[in-house]
């Protein structure tokens, strides 16, 4: 015997053997069809009687197997069941005679056998036989398993009669010989009277009506033959069929304590007779039943002496294999034995002492097997140790039948096998084919291993013709092995996805194997690895703002409180936490993700991307190369909302070494985000502002540089106006229908008299709306008025015992001129802080508030802010102030002593006087006679306004009113010669 049955389990020592086989031509499909009707018929209930008979189906055993039945009864083919189609008389002749033929091939050990025959019909299928069963075809064949019972009865007739037979006790006769194949030229010429001879028969003989009545429902019967063969075996060192007697005692004790079996997968058995619920159904000791077969009443003989302990089993099977071991040609029997007992020790939980078994099961010696039969029995050995809970062992085995398939002996390797066995060791690795098992803790399972299985997956489907595979196992290799690939390593897998991915691009869909089995998709999320990602707003001059009587319907109520400390804040409700800023359809929106280069050279990534839900988004793909080994580094990835909702940024898609990749961040724990949902509001206008003035670097204080659109600057003397035009132009796609101006003086310390910044919107907002690419103009004028009399630093090479005049100042307008511009020197500057101490600073912003499509009906409109910077400095100071008295009495004469602080030729003019010229730091003065002041009819404040009013307040007010009617009766205003324009006339 060469062919081991490694699906032997103990349970099958009570089975009888029928062997299914087709005769003459029989559809392959159809004939397992009835096959496994006639296998379902597994256990019969024999009738008239309390015993069940147990059968074991095959459709291929091997004739020498069956040499090996005296040995163990199990072995011996004692029924056969041939399937044919015969669809003529005239076949009939023929198909008889293949019947006959084979039954021939099993005649020694035959009880009975069975033809059914399918497809004739006529006088020959009308026939009443026993051995045979003609059918009309395959699908009208509905008592098949009746029939089948009945054979299986007949069986077990011949069965109970050879067990009676060899059970009773004739001393008067002689007592056969029993042999296994390889005994029987060992036995010729020996004395066949002597003592030692006839135990030894006596022996084998017990030990055979053992295995009969084990077979026959006997349970009880056969522990007790099988302890008297022990003892007879023993005593002659009869070992080989010792260990059979043994394992017979096993087997039988086995049955007894695990009913159910010890086969796994095969379905539980029914209990038996045997059994102690079943005790109340016995009949009474002695009693025959209807048919004259006795029920099994050795089940209150000494149970508890004869059957053996679970403990007790195991070292009986040990015993048993440790003499089949000394015989070279029970290979095939020791190795079934180990299989058996491994069976039995993981029921028992017991996966120590059943790995040795297995152990010992790889060593043993079968002579030259077949490469098929190599595989079988490394894939068996595989299960059994997965049975026993040794995952990676069983791994091992798994693995070295996949490389048996593909061994150099084998003409035709088979790659499909080999890659589908590689398949089933990935669980006892500790891999798995979903990229997400490798994303949670630490690394498990030996990395190395690992890293070798899958080279091996690679190149086992790349030898299948499968490059999609190879692409996705290469994939999946570095995804998850990244961190364990040395440098070198990492450039080969690289370069080697790179040649498939030319033949094959990788992408994301769901591979599907020829047994169903799913390959899920693998995203680089390690290539490059991402560290953080964040939602930008929009620049300020594009952020959307609502009107202020709208804000209420955004304002959530979901709870009242501010803060709670039971709520749990999880990081899957943080990326859905909604963003405190919109963005605008039809507008770029901006995503920045911190990554960073784990490879040890340059890494390109290409078209790289968005992954958003909620809206209709135009992903802008971008194209990067990082640096090898590079620290963090922003990426800011681009895209335009084309419709208004709420949108998700749901992850990223890269391409990387052919292979593309969408890389969600609910799979990213790692991965650091404020938040990734984010309002999209309808579209706006967009506006773009230029100016007439240069623009400018100064940025006022309190604001940043994002907040303003643009900046101008300017250098005025005191009390001169300039005219800034500001031109706007929408360059967006939607209509600008509403436009409106306001304006905040910021970083004022000097009171600013008069108006600083004037303007006219109503020319403007009659040109809207504003269709896109149009433009409109506004004028802006700047005038500044500021009080210098504190600046005594100005003065002090000046006499001063006149009168100095520090309430409202007496002066005229400024003119812009101060240098040449080409030699204007920064005021920020340290030298110009020196030099130009003096100069006084006024700052302004700008804000153009507009609106239009269909933001504006959803009551959104944008700002536009301009900042103004205007450098102040003196015109002409008055450093004494006297009166003389004039001809009329209603007149006088005023005397002024004025300055000139400028770097310029100065003149200045006045009512009833002549004009003065005064050089750079010249002094004159100038007499101008004008009517008496008469502050007393000054118009007085209404006692509503003076009720809310301080005294300063008041009196401030006071002094303004009387400087002004000072200034309009002396008209004073100057002039610089050599520019290009006018003076300007103060008020």
């Amino acid at each position: 015997m060469s062919v081991p049955d490694y699906m032997q389990c103990a349970e099958d020592h009570q089975t009888v053997l029928v062997v299914v086989q087709p005769v003459g031509i029989v559809p392959q499909d159809q004939f397992f069809k009835i096959y496994q009707r006639i296998a379902s018929v597994s256990q019969v209930n024999i009738r008239d009687s309390q015993r069940l008979l147990y059968i074991r189906y095959r459709h291929h055993y091997l004739p020498e197997n069956n040499e090996w039945g005296d040995f163990q009864t199990h072995r011996k083919v004692v029924g056969l069941i041939c399937v044919t189609t015969c669809n003529s008389a005239k076949d009939w002749p023929q198909t008889a005679e293949r019947f006959h033929g084979q039954k021939e091939v099993y005649s020694s050990t035959l009880y009975d056998s069975r033809l059914l025959v399918f497809g004739l019909q006529g006088e020959i299928a009308e026939q009443q036989r026993t051995d045979v069963a003609f059918y009309p075809g395959f699908e009208e064949c509905s008592d098949v398993e009746r029939r089948v019972e009945d054979f299986v009865e007949s069986i077990f007739i011949v069965l109970e009669s050879k067990r009676l037979d060899r059970a009773t006790d004739k001393s008067g006769d002689k007592i056969q010989l029993l042999c296994v194949p390889f005994e029987k030229k060992d036995f010729v010429g020996l004395d066949t009277d002597s003592r030692h001879y006839k135990k030894r028969c006596q022996g084998r003989m017990r030990k055979h009506v053992g295995d009969l009545c084990l077979q026959a429902g006997m349970l009880q019967d056969a522990l007790v033959h099988y302890h008297m063969a022990v003892e007879l075996l023993r005593g002659v060192n009869d070992f080989l069929w010792l260990g059979a007697a043994l394992e017979g005692l096993c087997s039988a004790s086995v049955i007894f304590h695990y009913p159910g079996g010890t086969a796994g997968k095969m379905a539980a058995r029914k209990p038996s007779i045997s059994q102690p619920a079943d005790v109340g159904k016995r009949h009474r000791p002695g009693a025959l039943t209807a048919n004259g077969i006795s029920a099994d009443t050795s089940t209150e003989i000494g149970r508890a002496k004869n059957c053996l302990s679970p403990e007790d089993i195991i070292e009986k099977y040990k015993e048993a294999i440790s003499y089949y071991g000394k015989y070279k040609n029970a290979g095939v029997i020791e190795l079934e034995a180990c299989v058996k007992a491994v069976r039995v020790l993981a029921i028992q939980k017991r996966a120590r002492e059943a790995s040795e078994f297995l152990q010992n099961a790889v060593y043993i010696n079968l002579g030259q097997l077949s490469e098929e039969e190599k595989i079988q029995r490394y894939s068996i050995l595989s299960e059994l140790y997965e049975l026993i809970g040794f995952h990676r062992k069983s791994a091992f085995f798994k693995r070295v039948a996949a490389m048996q398939c593909v061994a150099p002996t084998i003409s035709e390797p088979g790659w499909r096998a080999c890659y589908k066995l590689l398949l089933e060791t990935l669980p006892g690795y500790s891999l798995s084919l979903d990229p997400k098992d490798f994303s949670k803790g630490t690394h498990r399972g030996w990395a190395a291993v690992q890293m070798r299985l899958l080279h091996e997956l690679v190149y086992a489907s790349r030898r299948m013709g499968n490059p999609g595979l190879s692409v996705r196992h290469l994939s999946f290799l570095l995804q998850t092995m990244l961190d364990f690939l040395s440098d070198q390593e990492k450039k080969e897998v690289t370069q080697s996805l790179e040649n498939y991915t030319s033949k094959c691009p990788g992408g994301m869909e769901v591979i599907t194997l020829s047994d169903g089995l799913k390959l899920p998709p693998v995203p680089f999320t390690k290539l490059p690895m991402v560290r953080s990602v964040k939602l930008l707003n929009l620049p300020t001059s594009l952020r959307p703002h609502k009107v202020k009587g709208l804000l209420g319907q955004s304002v959530s109520t979901a709870s009242p409180f501010i803060y709670s400390p039971i709520i749990m804040h999880n990081r899957g409700e943080e990326r859905c936490k909604k963003i405190d800023f919109q963005w605008v359809q039809g507008d770029v929106c901006e995503v920045q993700l911190m990554v960073y280069n784990p490879m040890p050279y340059e890494l390109r990534v290409e078209n790289m991307g968005l992954l958003t839900s909620g809206v209709e988004f135009e992903s802008l793909p971008a194209a990067l190369s990082l640096p090898a080994e590079s620290g963090l580094y922003p990426v800011t990835l681009v895209g335009v909302p084309r419709t208004a909702g709420n949108i998700t940024v749901n992850g990223y898609h890269t391409s990387i070494f052919g292979v593309s990749s969408d890389c969600l961040l609910e799979g990213l724990p790692s991965v650091k985000t404020s938040g990734c949902l984010v309002e999209v509001i309808p579209s706006l206008p967009r506006l773009q502002l230029s100016t007439s003035l240069p623009r400018s670097a100064h940025t006022p204080q309190h604001m940043s540089k994002e907040e303003l659109s643009s900046s101008v600057s300017v250098q005025l003397f005191n009390g001169e106006r300039q005219q800034l035009t500001i031109t706007l132009e929408n360059i967006g796609m939607e209509d600008i229908e509403s436009l409106e101006l306001t304006s905040k003086t910021v970083n004022t310390k000097d009171k600013v008299f008069g108006k600083f910044l004037s303007w006219d919107i109503e020319e403007a907002v009659r040109q809207l709306p504003l269709k896109p690419g149009q433009t409109v103009s506004l004028t802006i004028g700047i005038k500044v008025k500021l009080d210098f009399s504190g600046q005594e630093n100005l003065l002090q090479d000046l006499n001063d015992d006149g009168i100095s005049v520090t309430g409202l100042p007496i002066t005229s307008p400024l003119r812009q001129v101060l240098k040449p511009r080409a030699e204007t020197k920064a005021v920020s500057s340290e030298s110009g802080k020196a030099e130009y101490s003096h100069v006084k600073t006024l700052e302004a912003v700008l804000n153009f508030r507009y609106s239009g499509g269909a933001g504006k009906v959803e009551g959104y409109y944008r700002e536009l802010s301009l900042g103004v910077h205007v450098d102040v400095e003196p015109s002409v100071f008055f450093t004494r102030v006297s009166t003389l008295p004039a001809t009329s009495t209603r007149q006088c004469h005023l005397l002024l002593d004025i300055f000139n602080p400028t770097e310029h030729e100065l003149t200045v003019s006045a009512k009833n006087s002549e004009d003065l010229v005064l050089h750079p730091s010249e002094c004159q003065r100038m007499a101008i006679q004008v009517d008496k002041f008469d502050f007393e009819s000054l118009a007085q404040l209404d006692q509503e306004a003076a009720r809310f009013s301080s005294p300063k307040q008041l009196e401030e007010e006071r002094q303004h009113a009387q400087g002004c009617q000072i200034n309009s009766k002396l008209d004073i205003c100057w002039s610089i010669s050599g520019v290009e324009r006018p003076a300007w006339r103060g008020p």
